[in-house]
């Protein structure tokens, strides 16, 4: 029998939080539609642990119509309303009314780049950047580079997206690898682009 592999302690065993540590976050993400979840999910967070939004995270996709940025974008005062009632996410009317806001700043990012993902990479130079932490007290919960993108997003409409929630994101979709040294993912990793 093989043993486990070594994995950052932030995912302890819930068979949950290990599969999202093991196969998404960290892995660097491209697909627009996935980045927009992302953004969204990451600032629902706010104030609230990941866990929270992870286990809510089906709810969310089927409340938020698949997190199609144009449907979204178009979201008026009935969706918001019923976005409010909706038990399965995080009922708070301005995280709510910042969703909508969020994805109409979404779709200008994308006509002005081409894609969310040309203008997120961008911050980068589009490879990810490695944290080589040994410890989780050595991870920082932003960097100057998270406070610029979380300036540059804000100065482009986008709401809940603080410097803290900006580096959660950056970690999330893989412009930084933050996997600790010791574990199995930060090694295979290395180098994704």
């Amino acid at each position: 029998m093989s043993a486990e592999p070594v994995r950052c302690p932030w995912c302890g065993s819930d068979p949950l939080y290990v599969h999202y540590h093991d196969a998404e976050w960290g892995v660097p993400l491209h697909d627009d539609r996935a980045l927009f979840e992302l953004l969204l999910l990451e600032g629902a967070q706010a104030g609230l642990s990941w866990y929270t939004i992870l286990k809510r995270r089906e709810g969310y996709r089927a409340a938020y119509d698949g997190f199609v940025p144009e449907v979204v974008a178009g979201y008026g005062p009935d969706k918001l309303a019923a976005l409010a009632a909706d038990a399965r996410i995080v009922r708070n009317r301005a995280k709510i009314a910042a969703s909508v806001a969020n994805a109409k700043a979404f779709l200008a990012v994308r006509e002005a780049f081409g894609s969310f993902d040309a203008y997120l990479w961008r911050f980068v130079d589009g490879t990810p950047i490695v944290g080589n932490f040994a410890a989780l007290g050595e991870v920082p919960p932003t960097t100057p580079l998270a406070e610029t993108l979380s300036r540059d997003l804000k100065s482009r409409g986008f709401g809940f997206v603080g410097p803290t929630i900006a580096y959660a994101f950056m970690q999330a979709a893989g412009l930084v690898n933050d996997h600790l040294q010791g574990c199995f993912r930060f090694r295979e990793l290395a180098g994704a682009r």
